[in-house]
């Protein structure tokens, strides 16, 4: 049983299994002992019985476990599955339907670690094979495998290929690079071989003395001859070939399907109705009871580990770190002064934007560069806070958010502040083919792919507004299991359409059948029947046509003759489209009403034929009162004009070359960058304009696979074209979010135009824009396992006399939560919040570092605060707050060192600021650490104001784990 759950695993010391191994003798006298002596001691020593539960308790729950995952595949009998289904016409259903899928992280095409000399070491997965010619790999297992030598052919998005070198080794500098491949072998073969096999073969390689210390011994129980390397190795693969999901509810699922597999394959009813011998049907009824009630206690323990998980999973995580990217001209001159001052921030203005400030005096970089970007990171927290207690409607001010982190975990986050705020979302997922393919479990390519979109489309789509529009791209590998997840989701009823974009118009070369040259986008809107696209066009031609500005609505329009003049819209074919239209004799009022003075004006012609006006005089009136006519003097006398607003009807073909990644994406970034760092960025015009079809001006649009930032990007884009102020919502947990992503919005905020990494000025001018940004870092799921710690009771439960029953309920269903606590939110630590530190991972191999925690950025998000003012006097002691929670109710947070602000001085300050029932400003006030403050006045007119004071202790607790 330990080899299916994968339990005792003593050689792994990171996440799920360090927390088992240190409870590892508990399990083990369960599993070993308990549960043997359960089973025989049903049966009296009738070893034949006993071994039939162990075979049925063997055969049920191998059928669910794979290399240490829980697959939730429902058996009818056998090898025969059942689907769950309710009726629906069609459904989708996958292997992992019911589970969270979790390997989103990087950690399987780079894994890196540090040595104590300071030399990096890291492993890189090479494209990894996949079956050929439509051929399942159901006979084979993956794993991963040092690469042979070998040229490595592989075709960029034009279709061009391209040829490279590919080592098993090589030593650039500081770096040793050890590339391995995931390759199908037979089933026989163990990942433990292929382990050794490529230590052995690294030992042969020649690797200088600089990085000999990976083969340091680091030696455990059951391997005693173990180096660095093959820890590292173990590591590695374990992270990678396992705990890929959790499931939503495993208790209830194998509970349901213990009572079905006992039925059909315990039970044996056919057997039973052709008995005569009672005796056996009792035996097996003997049977079924203890395999019932063993496989429970199974179950319990099982369900209690993977409830654990999906605890922390589901987990709100802490912000590890925030700062702020943040335009000069959002700046005060003593705060421009100090980043003159700072070499951190200078050198990088002059690596990202070229500028050199040298020289230059406070009010010269203000009026050459007032969008020169300041990033607070550089700075102490000092900095970042005199920052921000000077700008007021801080939320209203900030432009654009960039977490970094899992999506999933970012989207948790923000559930509580920006619930159905979102107008817009884009995504543009792995496409799950060779060249963009997820992390999988062996044989659960196209399932766990499901998964993982699903489990994000769900949660974002609580953050969609009910008018709001949802687009993903994807190519034909997963077009269909996408579309069915998005109907599913949203309703097929609610999907707008399938957007064919033309990405390479020559195709992929030496393709067997036919070469793919589009990509889809699909739409989709949770109101159709009130959603509407805006007024806008986004092909070049025809907005050419709309030549005329309006200053008041701020929109281009034309003019267009209200008239028909053709045969077919004679009077006499249309007579009730024939009718007087009057106007002023300064031709500034139109009107169908008859007034003295006005000049009558019909649709005719130079020689006097009578036509017909565009609508009937009811429909022409309901016009003119929104302004939709312009009267003007020709030299046909006056004719009337129709103001005919921005607007396009939008296909659903997109073919214009605008839209070429090759040009619009991969040139576009290199000239941002100066380099090629990252593959197949989407086309900048295809995001833009999914957004200005669907967004108004100041609008939330999200991203939730950020990649380079194509639309943080297009957004800058559309404010710097329109005047607009849309914001924008990025989550990016790969390495090129700080290589990538952020110096990409960053540069893109300073200047309009770039070519070769450099800004390319007009006229003098740049075209910046005003911004300010948020940038998070979130807790990961792993950094909340590693900093689990299970905290024994202090006495052990035999010694205080509980029974072996007691202390067994125990294991199967109250140690990790009991045990976990303090770890998981430890709220006594709250009396000093400026100082709550986590582990926080810093290299994919696990290496990390103690980081004081965000507390007061992570309550905001927590209670939805949306935030006006704060007041950060950390190194005082105080930190308040103020803003609106996501009830509307006025709210202010007040966050203080319980040693500095006691109950004397946190009184003191609330009195001086009137935050009392009596006269407070605030619905809600939020304190930590205990107090005496007063939350209800009576008058002397016997009238009872309150003000309602909460824990933030309390509230922290419940929001997080709700």
């Amino acid at each position: 049983m330990q080899e299916i759950f994968q339990i005792n695993q003593p050689d792994l010391d990171f996440g799920i299994y360090r927390i088992l191994n240190s409870r590892q003798n508990e399990i083990q006298q369960f599993l070993t002992r308990t549960l043997p002596n359960n089973i025989n001691g049903a049966f009296y020593g009738n070893f034949e019985q006993a071994n039939s539960v162990y075979n049925h308790l063997y055969t049920f729950f191998s059928r669910y476990y794979d290399q240490g995952d829980f697959i939730s595949q429902r058996r009818y009998k056998g090898d025969t599955y059942a689907i769950p289904y309710a009726g629906e016409e069609v459904i989708l259903h996958w292997a992992n339907k019911d589970q969270y899928y979790t390997k989103s992280g990087e950690n399987f095409s780079n894994y890196a670690f540090t040595l104590e000399n300071g030399k990096k070491v890291q492993f890189r997965l090479v494209e990894a094979d996949t079956a050929k010619d439509n051929r399942k790999d159901n006979d084979q297992t993956r794993v991963f495998a040092l690469i042979e030598p070998r040229i490595q052919t592989a075709t960029d998005e034009n279709g061009d290929e391209i040829q490279t070198d590919i080592l098993p080794f090589d030593i650039q500098g500081d770096l040793l690079t050890i590339r391995f491949e995931y390759k199908a072998v037979n089933k026989k073969e163990k990942q433990a071989d292929y382990i050794t096999q490529a230590v052995e073969k690294i030992k042969i390689f020649a690797i200088s003395d600089e990085f000999q210390d990976i083969f340091k011994p680091m030696p455990t129980e059951k391997n005693k001859t173990r180096t660095l390397l093959e820890k590292y190795l173990t590591d590695y693969t374990a992270k990678n070939t396992a705990d890929y999901f959790i499931h939503k509810n495993l208790g209830k699922f194998l509970n349901q399907e213990l009572d079905f597999y006992i039925k059909n394959e315990v039970m044996n009813l056919d057997n039973i109705q052709d008995s005569t011998d009672f005796s056996h049907i009792e035996q097996n009824l003997q049977t079924i009871k203890t395999l019932k009630t063993v496989a429970k206690e199974i179950i319990a323990f099982l369900a209690q580990l993977e409830d654990f998980q999906k605890k922390l999973w589901l987990k709100k995580k802490f912000v590890a770190g925030c700062h702020y990217l943040i335009t000069l001209d959002h700046l005060t001159e003593e705060q421009v002064q100090q980043a003159l001052d700072n070499p951190k921030q200078t050198a990088q203005w002059k690596a990202l934007f070229n500028v050199e400030t040298s020289g230059q005096n406070v009010a010269e970089i203000c009026k050459n560069y007032p969008h020169l970007v300041v990033d607070t990171s550089l700075f102490e927290p000092k900095f970042q806070a005199e920052v921000l207690n000077e700008l007021h409607d801080l939320d209203e001010k900030t432009n654009g958010l960039l977490i970094h982190s899992d999506n999933f975990q970012a989207l948790n986050l923000l559930q509580e502040k920006y619930k159905e705020q979102v107008k817009c979302i884009y995504i543009d997922p792995p496409y799950n083919t060779n060249a963009s393919e997820i992390i999988y479990k062996n044989g659960y390519k196209h399932s766990s792919w499901n998964s993982l979109i699903e489990n994000r489309v769900s949660l974002s789509r609580k953050l969609l507004s009910n008018e709001g529009f949802f687009a993903g791209t994807i190519d034909y590998a997963e077009l269909f299991s996408f579309g069915k997840i998005l109907d599913e989701e949203f309703g097929e009823l609610s999907r707008v359409g399938i957007v064919s974009i033309l990405i390479n118009p020559k195709g992929r070369q030496h393709e067997r059948f036919f070469s793919a040259s589009s990509e889809y986008m699909i739409v989709y809107t949770p109101s159709p029947n009130s959603a509407r696209f805006n007024q806008t066009t986004i092909d070049a031609e025809k907005r050419k046509t709309f030549n005329l500005f309006d200053e008041d609505k701020k929109e281009r329009y034309r003019l267009d003759e209200f008239a028909r003049i053709r045969s077919s819209t004679l009077r006499k074919e249309k007579p009730k489209f024939f009718y007087p239209i009057y106007v002023s004799p300064d031709l500034k009022v139109i009107t169908s009403s008859n007034i003295d003075g006005y000049v009558p004006v019909y649709p005719v012609d130079r020689n006097g034929a009578e036509y017909s006006w565009k609508v009937i005089p009811e429909t022409f009136e309901e016009n003119n009162k929104l302004g939709l006519y312009v009267a003007q003097n020709t030299e046909d006398g006056i004719r009337i004009f129709n103001k005919f607003y921005e607007q396009q009807v939008f296909q659903n073909v997109w073919i214009d070359k605008k839209y070429y990644p090759e040009f619009n994406g991969t040139n576009l970034l290199k000239g941002i960058l100066g380099n090629s760092i990252f593959s197949y960025p989407k086309s900048i015009y295809a995001v833009q304009d999914y957004i200005k079809i669907t967004s108004k001006k100041d609008d939330y649009i999200l991203d939730y696979f950020a990649g380079s930032g194509t639309t943080a990007h297009a957004v800058i884009n559309l404010n710097r074209e329109d005047g607009g102020n849309r914001k924008y919502i990025l989550v990016e947990q790969g390495e090129y979010f700080d290589t990538v992503l952020k110096p990409r919005v960053q540069k893109v905020i300073f200047a309009k135009e770039w070519k070769d990494g450099k800004p390319q000025a007009d006229n003098g001018a740049f075209g910046g824009v005003s911004q300010i940004i948020k940038v998070l870092k979130l807790e990961s799921y792993e950094d909340t396992l590693n900093n689990l710690e299970l905290r024994k009771p202090a006495q052990d439960l035999a010694d205080i006399g509980l029974s072996e029953t007691v202390q067994n309920d125990y294991l199967l269903h109250y140690m990790l939560d009991v045990e976990s606590r303090e770890s998981l939110l430890n709220t006594q630590h709250f009396t000093k919040p400026f100082d709550y530190q986590l582990n926080i991972a810093t290299t994919s191999a696990g290496a990390y570092e103690t980081k004081t925690i965000d507390l007061v950025e992570t309550f905001n998000y927590l209670i939805g605060l949306r935030v006006s003012e704060i007041n950060d006097k950390r190194e005082n002691g105080l930190v308040t707050v103020q803003g609106t929670n996501a009830s509307g109710e006025k709210t202010l947070v007040i966050w203080r060192d319980c040693e500095k602000y006691d109950y004397d001085r946190l009184n003191d300050y609330l009195n001086r600021h009137k935050i009392n029932p009596q006269e407070s400003e605030f619905d809600v006030v939020y304190i930590n650490g205990d107090h005496n403050v007063p939350t209800v006045f009576a008058g002397n007119d016997e009238s009872v104001k309150m003000l309602k004071v909460r824990s933030i202790e309390a509230e922290f607790l419940q929001r997080m784990f709700e």
